[in-house]
This record gives structure tokens, sequence and C-alpha cells, in this order.
């Protein structure tokens, strides 16, 4: 670890003077991190204890300028307005030197008046209102630059730093985390920050206002019942204490549904013992009053409304998440049971008041993925103001491209015909590139991946992506085109429940338990054991990634036995289209997708290897032409641009009937002859005949040469094929 420090870790992030203190705080934290996370990432599902390090993942300093200028410094320029400074929002942010705050666009008559309004609550609005929460804290990185913001919108009304030091501490932030360590690094942090402007700080009896989501399971409300005057007061400590049974796992997440009377409970826990009353009960009873008061403290911040939310949520896919975490994930958050980050934003919404911002960084799934449509439904209830795509490699120590992240701000306000500003980074490859990219884009709004659209736009496209970059001739296509659920609706397939013992390549058994043959019926009769299967593969157009074979003797009875027997999970889905001509594709891929044409013949898979059918051939050729146009990798892209494509991405697509055309459709089969007869020159096809390079010698020189195959019987796992090439 001293040598990560000492060879990774910038010179420049222990300068003090450009912001050092707050970045070596979290580069500590984060590699203080690094081997419990190492040792988590090998487990099935994360205990309690691992939340902290596999969820932790340090934000690069400009993204946090830009969450925290582009919500609190954007309030309050809306304070500014309502109070009638005459400045326009550039001029107003120029003048705090906040070069990440990217202004709004130009607004319709009817938005620009709604806005207007709003604003008139803000006249009376004082700094000490203004509050600020950070609901998954980490090292403080969000608090210590929300701080500087605050000292300089202090100082600009006329405050000492000494003064302001005291108020933002006392008044303005608040931070909560699961994690021990981390609350003692805010702590320190922000206590450091307050230090540096006010001398006499650690002399007052001020704390940052900075949380450990505390957990005790060792408390009951019959610990409390000597004290309890009326079942209210019962109700309320008993829920207070069910929740935080399992604070550790639930953070932040802890809200209540229905009110708490906390007056009522902390009147029993100010109650003093009586005088000659002390013994071993009296001193545990006042143990537990004390663990019972940290517990009404957190909840009481947990339950009210702050101005301002900033964050960057712990990431956590529900397949990882404890038992514990994902009942109350599901219970709590519906629409974002997804993922840990995705609940956090429901819960972060919660926390902002009426006409508030929330910012956050998050993983850019939910702008697209079906799983998150509800979440998205219920953030349109809100405005969304500003977004920089980010795409891969927002974050030096993430690189591939698996984490694609995304910044954005929301207003608690309901502007539909919002027209909000979307920097599109995602083709800058490195943080550093993105940053300079972004400010670029600050600096001169003319750029080309600057686009700004109406969020009602959204609507237009089914399951309502964030898909900002559209173009309105495509908008409209989603509106008249026909989706192709209703005219080839995707079909998931077979799951074996155990691939490495059910799919093989055909080269791996014998070829005669192969059945190869074109024609589906005798294939539902066949009393061979081995079948084709489409299960994805490299990106072939048109034809090919015929190489894999399934265990489907007798209509799968052995992936049934064997997954009764082992409780393995199997299903036989869409199997009315076993063996039937379709349409095939690779699910995954980095790159565009590639859509082949799949004889009858084959079974195909339940997740990678999904296809489209049609009782008319005609149908399935131009629809091949059509999926395998740069149109498509278009518009799959805005219907889900991650490197999965989904059943639901493809039943959305919108059809026109002009691809249903002769002339297409007869290119498209040519298509595919040619790809086939390429794919069988080599030999991985079960249907090689020669190699390509013998059939340039002439008959009597091609009479030395003979040519065998050996077929490994049931051989291990991608055993490859030899073709022997000899002398007689």
């Amino acid at each position: 670890m001293i040598q990560h420090l000492i060879n990774d870790i910038d010179e420049a992030d222990f300068d003090v003077t450009r912001g050092g203190q707050v970045e070596i705080i979290g580069w500590l934290y984060q590699y203080y991190n690094t081997e419990p996370k190492e040792v988590a990432f090998k487990k099935r599902k994360y205990a309690e204890t691992d939340i902290p390090a596999v969820t932790q993942l340090f934000t690069p300093d400009w993204i946090v300028k830009y969450m925290v200028e582009n919500s609190l410094g954007r309030y309050w320029i809306d304070v500014l307005h309502a109070r009638n400074d005459s400045r326009s929002e550039v001029e107003i942010a120029q003048a705090y030197h906040w070069q990440y705050y990217m202004p709004e666009s130009q607004q319709n008559e009817q938005v620009s008046l709604k806005i207007i309004e709003a604003q008139k609550e803000l006249t009376k609005v004082k700094l000490e209102d203004i509050t600020l929460v950070d609901a998954a804290m980490g090292s403080g990185h969000v608090l210590v630059y929300a701080f500087d913001v605050f000292l300089q919108l202090y100082e600009s009304e006329g405050y000492s730093k000494r003064d302001a030091t005291e108020n933002i501490i006392q008044y303005n932030l608040y931070g909560f985390d699961i994690d021990t360590r981390a609350f003692q690094l805010s702590y320190f942090a922000l206590s450091m920050k307050a230090r540096e402007y006010n001398r006499r700080f650690l002399t007052l009896e001020l704390s940052p206002n900075v949380f450990d989501i505390p957990e005790y399971t060792d408390l009951s409300v019959q610990d409390f019942e000597d004290l309890i005057t009326t079942d209210q007061q019962s109700s309320d400590i008993t829920r207070l204490l069910n929740a935080f049974h399992d604070g550790n796992s639930y953070g932040s997440l802890i809200h209540f549904t229905d009110p708490i009377d906390f007056l009522e409970i902390e009147s029993i826990i100010d109650t003093k013992p009586g005088e000659h009353q002390l013994s071993f009960e009296s001193i545990e009873l006042e143990e537990k009053k004390h663990k019972l008061k940290e517990i009404i403290t957190v909840s009481k911040l947990l339950c009210r409304k702050y101005t301002v939310g900033v964050m960057n949520p712990p990431y956590m896919g529900s397949g990882k998440m404890n038992d514990v975490l994902s009942k109350y994930v599901k219970r709590h958050f519906t629409a974002g049971k997804a993922d840990l980050f995705a609940a956090f934003m429901e819960r972060l919404r919660m926390f902002v008041s009426a006409n508030g911002y929330y910012a956050m960084i998050t993983q850019h799934a939910w702008m697209f993925l079906s799983s998150f449509e509800k979440l998205r439904q219920s953030l349109t209830q809100d405005t969304l103001i500003n977004m920089a795509h980010l795409g891969t490699r927002a974050f030096e120590e993430i690189g591939g491209e698996v984490v694609q992240s995304t910044a954005f701000v929301l207003k608690k306000q309901n502007l539909t015909e919002y027209v909000g500003t979307y920097e599109r980074l995602i083709d800058f490859n490195s943080q550093d590139k993105k940053e300079t990219a972004y400010l670029a884009a600050v600096r001169d709004q003319t750029v080309d991946y600057l686009y700004r659209t109406n969020q009602a736009n959204f609507k237009k496209i089914p399951g309502s992506p964030i898909a900002y970059w559209v173009s309105n001739q495509l908008l409209h296509d989603f509106l008249v085109g026909i989706p192709l659920k209703n005219i080839s609706p995707a079909q998931r397939g077979l799951t074996t429940g155990n691939n490495n013992l059910f799919i093989h390549d055909w080269w791996e058994v014998l070829f005669n338990h192969v059945d190869v043959s074109r024609s589906w019926r005798k294939n539902q009769t066949s009393k061979k054991k081995w079948f084709p299967y489409n299960k994805g593969g490299k990106n072939h157009k048109w034809f090919g990634n015929r190489e894999l074979i399934v265990n489907y003797y007798n209509s799968g009875q052995e992936i049934a036995e064997f997954g009764k027997i082992n409780k393995n999970s199997f299903g036989f889905q869409g199997k009315d289209y076993y063996f039937h001509s379709g349409i095939t594709w690779s699910a995954l891929t980095s790159a565009s997708n590639t859509f082949r044409y799949s004889p009858q013949g084959s079974i195909f898979d339940s997740n990678k290897g999904p296809m489209l059918f049609s009782n008319d051939d005609s149908t399935i050729f131009s629809l091949l032409g059509f999926l395998n146009s740069k149109v498509t990798t278009l518009i799959t892209k805005v219907l889900n641009p991650t490197l999965s494509l989904q059943n639901g991405d493809m039943d959305k697509l919108p059809i026109k009937k002009e691809i249903f055309d002769q002339n297409i459709e007869h290119v498209v089969r040519i298509n595919v002859l040619l790809a086939q007869s390429d794919w069988n020159e080599y030999e991985n096809s079960w249907d090689f005949k020669v190699h390509p390079l013998l059939l340039h010698i002439a008959d009597d020189n091609l009479s030395i040469w003979y040519y065998s195959v050996v077929l490994t019987n049931r051989g291990a796992k991608n055993v490859p094929i030899f073709r022997l090439w000899g002398v007689k």
C-alpha cells in the first residue's frame, strides 16, 4: 500500500494550497479499502462488513465541482435573481469563479414564467437556511468543496471568514455514511477546513454535522418499558430500533413512511434517575438511553428536508446484495431496486425540498435499461437541468468498457417543457480529456457534443430513455413506426442450468451423434443427442457462428433431470420455436450488433442467443436487411447503449413499411448465401468440404494430397478440430 501511495498519487495531491488536503484524505481512504475490496469482489454476495469497501470510489475533483456549482451555486443564483440582481447567471458564476457552472438554455415563455414564479418564494432566504446533504459522504470530498462555495457566499454577504466558518459547520453542511472510518475522515477534513479560517474553531463547542449511521442489535422496546407511558411511544421506539438494527446495511436509505413523534420519545430519554436509585440496572438503562438518543439524533436528520443534495452513491447490483439489504431495497425503493445507486437516486430525491436541487454521479444504466424505466418515470416529475454524460474511463482507476458513468443535476420542480443542456463526453477517452472537453463546452456552447433538448421528447421513445442526442426525424420515426414486437417479437430460448455440461463445440463429440439436418420436424423426433445451438458469438453478419451444439436428447430429458437433482435453474422458454428458421444475434458486444440468418434445425439460448421468427420468409429476410443497417445501429444505441442488447430493446425498434421491399429481400438473400459460402470455407463449419487454397491446385496434382478429419470424442472443453494434410 505504501508503494501505491508513493508511485500512484500525484505530488500536487499533497499540496494544501491547491486543495490537496481533501485529495490526500480521499486517496488514503481509497487505498485503505483496496485489499478488502479485492477479497469481497470474489464473493457471490456481499456481507454487511463488505459494503463500505466494495462501494467506495473516490470522486474526481472536477466532477465534485461540477455537481456542487450546478446545484448549490445554481440555487444561490436563483436567490439572487429573486432579490432582483440584474446580473446574468453567467456573470454571477464568473464573479464567484465557478468555472464548471453550465448556464441553462433559452426557455419558452411558459417555462420562464414558472421559473420566475417559483423564485418569488426565495426572496427571504438567508444563507443560514440553505442546507446541503451528502447521503454517502465517504471521506468528505463533496462536503469540503461545498464548504468552499458556502464561504464564498457568506463573504459576498459581508460575513467575516471566522463567522462564516461557524455558520457553515453549524447550519449548512450535513453528511452520512455507514463506515466509521469514512465518518472520522470527513469529520477531520471539515474540522481542518474550519480551522483554516477560524483558528479558535477547535476550542468552540461545535462539531461538523456528519454522522456514522448507528447500528444496535442489543436494544429492544422492552428495555424501555418502565419509561413508556403510551402506545404511540412504544410503536415509535419499535420502528426506530427495527430500522437501526441493520443500520450498517441500510445507511441513509433509512426513512419512515409515517411520522415519528420525536418529542414524546425524547421526553423518555430526558428522564433522570431518582436520588439513591443508582444500581447496575439503572446504569445499564442510562447506557441504553444514550444509544437511543444517538438513534433519535440521526433519525431526525434523516427525516428532514434539505435545500440541496449532492452525492456519489454506492454501486451494487441487486444480485450482490445480502438478504437484509435486498429485502429492504425491494420494499422501500421499488423503482430503484435493480442497483443500490438507483435506490439512492430515489432516496436523495426524498431528502430535497421543493425548488431545491440534487446532483449525482452514477452508472448510466438507469438512462436506458428497462429495469430502470419506473425510476425514469419518477424522475420526470422533476426537471433535468444539466447532464455531463461521461461514458467509460471517467475514473482514472477504472479502465475498460464496463463501467459507464453520468453526472447530472435535477431541480425539484416540474417543468415539463424545460430544455435541458447535455454534454456528450463519451468519446473522450480519459478523465482529463473529459474535463477539458467539458470546460470547452462551458466557454463555447456551440461545440458539436453539447445538446439541448426538451425532456418531454424522451416520452416519445418507448421506455423513455434519456436519449438527449436523438434527432427530430428519429423521434418522428418512433411515433409513426410499428414496434418490432408487433411483427416479430424477440424470443428467449433454452436455459440449460449447466452450460459446461450441456453445451459443446461440435468437434468435441462423435459427429454421428450430432443432428445437423435442416428439417425441424425430423429434429423433434430425432434419436440423436446433440443439436445445433445459437448462443451469440463473434460479430458475423448475415450467417455464421454455427459451432455450438446442445444436449437436447429426448426433448431435453437430461437437462431437466440434472436440474431437478442439483436444484439448478433451467427452462425451455420459446419451445414452440425450437428448430425454426429465424434471425439470431449476439446480445453482448462492445461493437455494433450483428444479425444472422439461422436456418431450420437449431435451438437457441435464453440470454445470449435470442431469436426473431416469422411464418413468412420474406419478412425474415427484409427484417434482416434492416437490422444489419446503420440505422438499426443508431436506434439500438438510443434504446440501450450498454454492452448488452436486450429482447425488450429489440421489441421497441420502429419498423416502417418501406423495408418490406422485394429488391431489399433479394439483396439480403444474396448476402446470406455469400456469408454462408464464406463460413463453410473454414474448418470450424460442419459443412466444410475442401480448403479454399486447394481449389487453385490442378486436378492432376491434387491427387497427391489427401485429407482427413480427426474429431475428439467428448474431449475437454475448447479442444480444437485438427485437419491433417499430408503427402501419400
